[in-house]
């Protein structure tokens, strides 16, 4: 899939510029080969300045797994699993490998999340009576899973701050709002398919917990005025700064070499950042050459034109570009996102929208060829369905939460 949305972009902005050359535009070719070494330029300063960032928080992530802490989630979060899962019987070892794998989502650690997903998978899929058929656990999982169940966005952050915003953080709340709409709208759709009784106590306190803290976010907002992005910007520090007291303490209290750690996966950070460079490379060019070649403004210009024909305000349309890519490739995305950032500013309104699509988003077509593919089933019944309502909520959450927050 990705490999074809690859060639697709490269394709048609080479062809869409060979084009404009023979009708006489003289420097569309120029404009296209600027914008290939520009890009590629690009790739390799974002993928320098994430160096030391990811250094950062790899370690402390790593920290965080010696202590135990993803483990303790996954016992909390137990009773809630056993709910919504209700083919998988309780005490079977699926309901802590899936724990495990949504935690790890929470905290934002990925390269944990993948590998903790694909053996839930394995688990879940052991009590698959139809190899081939996802069950309705599975089902839950990977939607779930899509919907980005994400607490603390950090690589979004990290990207904000490497391209100069004034207040990285800023875009923590619209984040956290966009992804509880996610999140609900697809677990909720699951639910009305498998028939789930929402009335138990596990479910309904969560989903309490969860409207009150929504309402709450959305008061605080009312109340906070003007000053909303600054007041964002202070919670989400606040929140960081939390959850590394919650990590070192529980270091300190377990007695782990948290150093030794910590260096442990300051080194894969290392790893990761060049891991990354030539995925940057491939997809900002394409991107690049996408724009360059007028392509993306077409695109943009005619939903732009549909919003004056309605009256809408069409701010929200050069950021549009990023949660369309994410479905289909988290690079992809990345990649379009730095390009609103680029071309639109880290701090306009364009850029905080493309940062809160990033955050609020999962690669839902990878998500499912990934975890469905590692245990072969190929009916994936209603899984993909519910997957993209809720990158539909999401996406609308996104645009109506930028406008709440920054105008």
């Amino acid at each position: 899939m990705l490999s074809r949305v690859w060639l697709g972009l490269l394709l048609a902005a080479l062809t869409t510029t060979l084009v404009k050359t023979a009708l006489g535009d003289a420097g569309a070719a120029a404009g296209l080969t600027a914008a290939l070494f520009a890009s590629a330029k690009l790739a390799v300063e974002v993928a320098i300045g994430l160096v030391g960032m990811l250094c950062l928080w790899l370690g402390i992530a790593r920290i965080a797994e010696g202590c135990g802490a993803i483990p303790w989630l996954a016992r909390k979060a137990s009773p809630l699993f056993r709910c919504i899962m209700p083919g998988v019987p309780a005490g079977d070892p699926a309901i802590a490998s899936v724990t495990m794998n949504l935690a790890a989502n929470v905290l934002g650690l990925d390269n944990a999340a993948t590998p903790l997903g694909i053996k839930a998978m394995h688990d879940l899929q052991r009590l698959n009576p139809d190899p081939q058929r996802a069950t309705d656990a599975q089902i839950m999982f990977i939607v779930l899973n899509a919907s980005s169940v994400t607490l603390f966005p950090v690589t979004v952050f990290m990207y904000r701050a490497q391209q100069g915003a004034a207040q990285p953080t800023d875009v923590f709340v619209p984040i956290l709002l966009a992804t509880v709409a996610s999140t609900l709208a697809g677990f909720l759709s699951v639910a009305m398919m498998q028939r789930l009784p929402l009335w138990r106590w596990p479910i309904l306190l969560t989903l309490g917990v969860v409207m009150a803290l929504t309402m709450g976010a959305l008061a605080w907002v009312s109340m906070a005025g003007a000053d909303v992005a600054s007041q964002s910007a202070l919670l989400a520090n606040l929140a960081l700064l939390g959850l590394l007291v919650a990590i070192f303490g529980a270091a300190l209290k377990q007695r782990v070499a948290a150093f030794d750690l910590f260096i442990e996966g300051a080194k894969e950070g290392f790893n990761t950042a060049l891991t990354i460079l030539p995925y940057l490379v491939a997809m900002l060019v394409a991107v690049a050459l996408f724009r360059a070649s007028g392509l993306l403004d077409w695109l943009l210009d005619g939903v732009r034109w549909l919003c004056q024909l309605l009256a809408v305000d069409s701010r929200f349309v050069d950021a549009l570009p990023v949660s369309l890519t994410k479905t289909l490739s988290g690079s992809g995305a990345r990649a379009m996102m730095l390009d609103v950032m680029q071309t639109q500013g880290v701090d306009s309104f364009a850029g905080r929208l493309a940062a809160i699509m990033q955050g609020s988003s999962e690669t839902t077509f990878y998500v499912i060829a990934v975890y469905f593919g590692a245990v072969g089933v190929t009916r994936i019944r209603h899984a993909l369905g519910c997957s993209l309502l809720a990158d539909l909520a999401g996406m609308l959450a996104a645009i109506l939460v930028c406008y709440l927050f920054f105008g």
